[in-house]
């Protein structure tokens, strides 16, 4: 081949492109063929005879060009690992998530060893430590004070990031480290990134690592208030229904409510048990939407609810009692809500429904929905009368909500099946309102109430 081929072929191949080329030659020495080994990839042409100072020149010319942009490929290819980084940090839905976005994407962008450590809301100290970049992830614990020691040892009385050497502490087992501790106030907690120190030696490697820090930062606040005001609503959703199921002779029961995962808004579902002077009302119900006006339509229903009941009312009258309180004062908020008035002695019942899910049942003979129907509560219409039932000794009935068997891409006939299927008469309503929680109700997207009970 000729030395153009040569070029050529250097450059053609993406394991040698960025290798400089330069043509030396003694008989190709027009101006032609110095215009087509420039255009066919060499970074210099040279004719014999050559000075020795302008060879050098030349080379050392093409070496700082091919410097200079491997410099910027590396640099251009760090900062979009590390928007990738960023991005995964701020997408993190849990403290685990965040912590194992935080190690992957400082081990990707430095190329090295990286381990990340926050505490979660419960004073834990969690910590994701990657050996690797690309390579699995090790989720631990370690003493809360590790964390202390590390922000005493780094922070300044208001700092909000530092980046330091740990020098003394031995708590990567030896490994000396390079750390970047960051908050968002002095009086939040900080959130710590340690990678090998021989990974963060240069200037422009700890920008990095305070970047990735910064990031994390923001990231790991926002979840913190965002888990604070979780738990708030969660607190408030729970002060709003029954504290204590009652013990009405002749019947067990059990209830559970699940807020919905991953989400600080209150929902509307409920449930509401009352002793009436011999009979049991037995109410599981849901208002629409999912904010702090749901759960306060909610608390307003539980409360007309157990009024109306006092007052000696039947399931339907109940229901268009609460229909028109919905119309007259929260006509935008529908209501749906299955209510059952049974004698825990005779087992007469009585059920009458709003738009909601029916009750399940299972005895001996198996599982099966009953037919009772009528429209939501809230928009004025007329509803049937309600349905009579006999509730045999060892049978049981299951009320739940929609966010226990609803899930996107699924029909609720759908779930409805699956409810039943894994509904047995003789199982401990205990043991059935967990399992049916463990079972539907992982990652769900809506708020979840079931009350089942059985007659003795």
């Amino acid at each position: 081949m000729s030395g153009f081929e040569v070029c050529e072929r250097v450059k053609g191949n993406p394991r040698t492109a960025a290798l400089p080329v330069i043509h030396i030659s003694a008989t190709a020495i027009e101006p032609q063929d110095r215009t087509t080994g420039l255009n066919r990839g060499a970074d210099g042409y040279l004719t014999e005879p050559v000075d020795p100072a302008v060879l050098v020149a030349t080379v050392e010319a093409a070496l700082r060009y091919y410097r200079a942009r491997a410099a910027a490929e590396r640099l251009a290819r760090r900062l979009a690992l590390l928007t990738a980084a960023s991005i995964a940090i701020n997408s993190a839905a849990t403290f685990d998530e965040f912590l194992v976005a935080a190690a992957t994407g400082t081990a990707a962008v430095l190329d090295g060893a990286a381990t990340a450590l926050a505490l979660t809301p419960l004073g834990v100290l969690r910590t994701a430590a990657v050996e690797v970049p690309g390579g699995p992830v090790r989720l631990g614990s370690e003493a809360a004070p590790v964390l202390d020691t590390l922000s005493d040892a780094v922070f300044g009385s208001d700092a909000s990031i530092a980046v330091a050497e740990d020098r003394e502490l031995d708590w990567r087992r030896g490994a000396a480290s390079t750390l970047v501790l960051a908050r968002s106030t002095p009086a939040t907690p900080a959130i710590c990134i340690a990678v090998d120190r021989a990974v963060a030696s240069a200037d422009q490697d700890r920008d990095l690592l305070t970047q990735l820090g910064q990031a994390a930062a923001l990231a790991y606040e926002g979840m913190r208030a965002l888990s604070q005001e979780h738990s708030l609503a969660v607190t408030l959703q729970q002060s709003l229904l029954p504290r204590e199921l009652p013990s009405p002779p002749g019947l067990e029961m059990a209830a559970r409510y699940r807020p919905a995962s991953r989400h600080a808004e209150i929902g509307g579902d409920f449930y509401e048990v009352a002793e009436l002077g011999g009979r049991t009302l037995i109410a599981v119900g849901d208002v629409t939407g999912h904010s702090l006006e749901a759960a306060t339509v909610m608390g307003e229903v539980r409360h007309a609810l157990r009024a109306y009941a006092v007052e000696g009312h039947g399931p339907v009258e109940i229901l268009d009692r609460l229909d028109a309180m919905l119309q007259r004062f929260h006509p935008r908020d529908l209501t749906t809500m299955c209510l059952i008035l049974l004698d825990p002695e005779s087992g007469a019942v009585d059920i009458a429904s709003a738009g909601h899910i029916p009750p399940l049942t299972a005895d001996a003979r198996g599982t099966r929905y009953l037919d009772v129907r009528g429209p939501v509560l809230g928009i004025g219409l007329s509803r049937p009368q309600p349905t009579r039932w006999q509730l045999e000794p060892g049978a049981l009935v299951l009320l739940v909500t929609d966010g226990l068997i609803e899930r996107r891409g699924e029909t609720i006939d759908d779930g409805m099946a699956a409810l039943a299927a894994a509904v047995t008469h003789d199982t401990g309503l205990d043991e059935l309102c967990d399992g049916l929680l463990d079972r539907f109700g992982r990652d769900a997207q809506d708020d979840i109430a079931l009350l089942a009970f059985r007659r003795r």
